[in-house]
């Protein structure tokens, strides 16, 4: 069946089926990632640069199997805390030949991860100028999500939950504001746990899910990594199709018109 247009996801000229995007990060061997990511059907995968050493491509090696032609690559700043740190990283794994699609992460409180918004900002500013496609990680905030829009970014990605933490969509209210104002795509990023939050994500309308945690801390990652792809596929269809409305009293399932009375 061909896909309809309706089900692309398009982020800065680049444009994918799948609106599932993981981490490379977590799994107990480069052959365990290697099967769940090809499990879940991900067409981009996100890359920590500063815990991955970028120059390591051998046979074995993650960057081998992530630079296998199968991925696109998104590179992250995950565990910079500034600005400054964040735009070096980016600049760094340019010239190292990383694509210019990017995941901005500016954290600003260790314990929680939770991001700065600031710096994050601030970051956004500079790397839009200088020509990177970026998709940062931010706070479930309406606010600091249209300021990221308006500084040029080609989506924005709320978290749902603290990174890791596998807690699910906590704030959808916070979400449906975002998506309303949004004339980018909307990606959760961070907190889901299982199939039924990536789910509920794609059904409240966002473009696609982030996660890493999630499949690789499961019991069974590759089987968990297919049940998220089934989940954001159930997701996206019943929030394209409209859900019924919700009613306080019951509905009868059987018409009364023409019932012999």
């Amino acid at each position: 069946m061909q896909q309809s247009q309706e089900n692309l996801l398009e982020i800065g000229g680049h444009t994918f089926r799948s609106r599932l995007f993981v981490g490379t990060g977590k799994y107990k061997s480069v052959e365990e990632t290697g099967a769940a990511l090809t499990a879940s059907g991900a067409e981009v995968v996100t890359v920590a640069l500063r815990r991955v050493n970028l120059s390591e491509r051998g046979a074995g090696s993650l960057m081998e199997l992530v630079l296998s032609k199968r991925w696109t690559i998104l590179p992250n700043t995950a565990g910079c805390f500034s600005a400054e740190e964040a735009v070096r990283t980016l600049r760094l794994a340019r010239e190292l030949g990383i694509a210019e699609l990017v995941k901005l992460e500016v954290i600003g409180d260790k314990k929680t991860l939770y991001p700065d918004n600031e710096q994050t900002l601030e970051a956004a500013k500079i790397l839009v100028k200088e020509g990177f496609v970026v998709l940062p990680y931010c706070m479930d905030d309406p606010i600091i999500c249209k300021k990221l829009e308006d500084a040029g970014c080609a989506a924005v990605m709320p978290l749902a939950a603290p990174i890791g933490s596998g807690l699910g969509i906590r704030n959808p209210y916070n979400l449906q504001i975002i998506l309303e104002q949004a004339n980018v795509p909307v990606i959760v990023d961070a907190g889901v746990g299982t199939a039924s939050d990536a789910s509920i994500a794609m059904e409240l309308g966002c473009d696609g899910v982030l996660m890493n945690t999630a499949i690789a801390e499961a019991k069974n990652p590759v089987l968990m990594a297919e049940a998220m792809r089934e989940a954001i596929s159930a997701g996206r269809k019943a929030f394209l199709a409209g859900r019924m409305p919700q009613r306080l009293y019951a509905s009868a399932s059987s018409p009364l018109q023409g019932v012999m009375k």
